[in-house]
């Protein structure tokens, strides 16, 4: 059940050029109980007194099942954003309207496929953050492989780059591939690949007795991953999509 509340920036930092990552903690000092691949919404009002919301996924690794004091997001630069003059100028200490969880973008422990695909670009790759903890998980059980392909432009725009390389280190069941489409890394990772992330899919060899696939981020990756996976022989219930649409 969604609930309503405020938040209070306790930490900041800048992910990319373009990208800041953001620390809150609940006003009422509850802590935030939600699923992994979930998101809330921020609510505030443009200049003529419009009230509007923004939707941002839960970054915050815990323990994948237990609520989380600190509520971590990411948030892009949008040009002349209602949003981003918000967010982006908050200082720590600055407090504003939430409400959630809400969504349905969370790993089912029903599914049994022994592959898990997961496609992102840009900000789209915080809820994969959120569900390291339970990735972990899954691979400890046995007989199970999680691929994350994660689409940017260049190395600064990696979110959390460092964090999944270490994960897919630390896990021999998780593979990071990072599809830079733009410009190389000075100092390439034997995961690293060039193209969009709906081009680098067809290496993987999709099939529909081996996988599920998980679709976060820009629409226009979203629908062609989408459009490949179904011609890959994929049905639509193996195959979970959330589209971060930039507003203003």
């Amino acid at each position: 059940m969604a609930d309503h509340f405020q938040l209070r920036l306790v930490d900041s930092r800048m992910l990319a050029p373009t990208v800041r990552h953001l620390v809150f903690e609940r006003v009422d000092g509850q802590p935030l109980a939600f699923q992994p691949g979930q998101f809330l919404q921020v609510h505030f009002h443009y200049d003529d007194g419009t009230a509007t919301k923004r939707s941002y996924s839960v970054a915050t690794v815990g323990d994948g099942s237990s609520p989380v004091q600190r509520i971590e997001i990411a948030v892009s630069y949008v040009e002349g954003g209602a949003a981003t003059r918000l967010l982006g100028e908050l200082p720590v200490g600055g407090v504003v309207d939430a409400s959630g969880p809400y969504g349905r973008f969370c790993l089912q422990e029903a599914d049994r496929h022994p592959r898990y695909l997961l496609l992102a670009t840009g900000t789209g790759v915080t809820p994969y953050r959120a569900m390291l903890p339970q990735i972990e998980k899954l691979l400890a059980q046995g007989g199970r492989e999680v691929v994350l392909l994660y689409g940017a432009r260049n190395e600064a725009e990696l979110l959390y780059g460092g964090e999944f390389e270490a994960f897919a280190q630390a896990h021999p069941g998780f593979t990071f591939h990072a599809c830079l489409s733009r410009e190389a890394r000075a100092v390439p990772r034997p995961g690293d690949r060039h193209g969009h992330v709906q081009h680098v899919l067809a290496e993987l060899g999709p099939h529909a007795d081996r996988d599920i696939a998980y679709l976060c981020g820009n629409p226009n990756m979203v629908d062609a991953a989408f459009t490949a996976l179904k011609e890959y022989g994929l049905p639509v219930p193996q195959i979970r999509r959330e589209k971060y649409i930039s507003s203003r």
